[in-house]
């Protein structure tokens, strides 16, 4: 068996396996809400179709495509990362095809769920289960270099999709961005990948081997893999699994409602579009600080920040009258969603270890893209109960709340608690 790496560096390996699994994520943005609604407008105009039955084409099959994630997961414990993320990959080109042809219905809804599952899910599921087998020690850190592609994804496709459509018209678009992943993305996921350390003769962290007769190095550290069967046992599972949904709920209703929000708060659409952009750039360098911070403090303490955070801005969202609370806001909002963004990635092969993650994380994605399905639902309603948003903003406040607490009481699991020995 050849074990060694695909090209020669003179750095640890696993920072060229951080460079491919920040460009899977990267490329899951067709496949994300801020870069497919560009093409929203343009089925209404196409095709006739209202407005609420687009959008719920769209949530049904962002729901279907949550509960199927799960089985994603399990693949990825079964056929390894590597030949998930080539087989993720080249379907999400393959749904990209299929959105360009789509006439009916039908079809848009077949389309969406392909693109959520394959785009959404699949495309960060993978590559955040595949980090994690290469860094122990420094693992906040490496997700927080893979975080790039995310910030980089969602601030360059909008536009690129905008140019595209003006420019070849929609179905083209989607072509073209099905065929930069079949080859910019597959042929270095092909090159590049290998699922562990030990594939190409490495530890995790590039922890150097010990020579013969040499004690074990100090540095040299192994984790006790649990199943989901034997995580779903602890209660840390389920606190932290509540905790898992809750960004992705309040964000996404946030996100959904932000134009509305600030136009009945006077404020106008330009603020609102300055609150996107203020939350990227604010939540980019913010990713490192909490790489930084996850591997010197227990993540259950980093959790509870981020939901603070939470609690902290849509408290400042609520009493927004100005454009200066409204970027006070945005700057809260950015920074929760850097700390989150790590947190949330990095409990769960942290308290359960790496055998099993995809299973686990599977699952963990499954709830999170259920919550970001249902996430614009509470506000629609409020919005229609007492013509505002304030009310809807007060309700969700309890999400937050509950998080905290619940972040709080999870600190990593015991596992002889459990009777949970094996090890990596």
């Amino acid at each position: 068996m050849n074990n060694k790496p695909p090209i020669h560096t003179k750095f640890y390996y696993g920072w060229v396996i951080v460079f491919v699994a920040a460009l899977s994520v990267f490329f899951s943005g067709p496949g994300q809400t801020y870069s497919n609604s560009i093409f929203i407008d343009y089925y209404i105009e196409d095709f006739g179709f209202s407005r609420s039955t687009v959008s719920g084409l769209y949530s049904a099959a962002t729901l279907v495509a949550g509960i199927t994630l799960f089985t994603v997961g399990r693949m990825v414990d079964r056929f390894g990362q590597r030949v998930m993320m080539i087989g993720v990959g080249t379907g999400l080109a393959l749904a990209l095809f299929w959105n360009s042809a789509i006439t009916a219905p039908v079809m848009m809804f077949v389309g969406f769920f392909l693109i959520r599952l394959l785009g959404q899910g699949s495309m960060t599921l993978v590559p955040n289960t595949l980090v994690p087998q290469w860094f122990i020690k420094k693992r906040g850190r490496a997700l927080s270099v893979m975080a790039v592609g995310t910030f980089a994804s969602s601030a360059l496709f909008p536009p690129l999709n905008a140019w595209l459509i003006e420019s070849f018209g929609w179905r083209s678009a989607w072509v073209i961005l099905g065929v930069s992943i079949l080859v910019l993305f597959i042929p270095v996921t092909v090159w590049l990948v290998r699922n562990q350390p030990k594939d190409v003769g490495a530890l995790p962290d590039g922890t150097p081997h010990k020579k013969p007769g040499e004690e074990e190095i100090s540095g040299e550290i192994s984790e006790v893999s649990w199943t989901l069967k034997q995580a779903m046992q602890t209660r840390t599972f389920w606190f932290i699994l509540f905790c898992v949904m809750v960004p992705a709920l309040v964000n996404t209703a946030v996100t959904f409602h932000v134009v509305s929000i600030m136009d009945m708060k006077g404020l106008g659409v330009g603020i609102a579009a300055t609150i996107l952009t203020v939350m990227a750039v604010v939540g980019f360098p913010t990713t490192f600080l909490t790489g930084y911070l996850a591997d010197r403090f227990s993540i259950h303490y980093i959790l509870a920040i981020t939901f603070f955070g939470h609690i902290l801005s849509l408290v400042l969202l609520f009493f927004t009258s100005s454009t200066l609370l409204a970027f006070s806001f945005a700057v809260v909002w950015g920074a929760v969603n850097g700390f989150e963004r790590i947190a949330l990635n990095i409990v769960w092969p942290n308290y359960f270890g790496r055998t099993h993650l995809g299973s686990i994380k599977g699952l963990a994605q499954t709830v999170m893209v259920i919550g970001s399905a249902l996430g614009p639902l509470p506000f629609g309603i409020f919005y229609d109960l007492f013509g505002g948003y304030q009310e809807a903003i007060l309700a969700i406040l309890i999400f937050p709340v509950t998080a905290v607490i619940l972040a709080l009481l999870s600190p990593k699991p015991d596992p002889l608690e459990y009777g949970v020995t094996g090890e990596e």
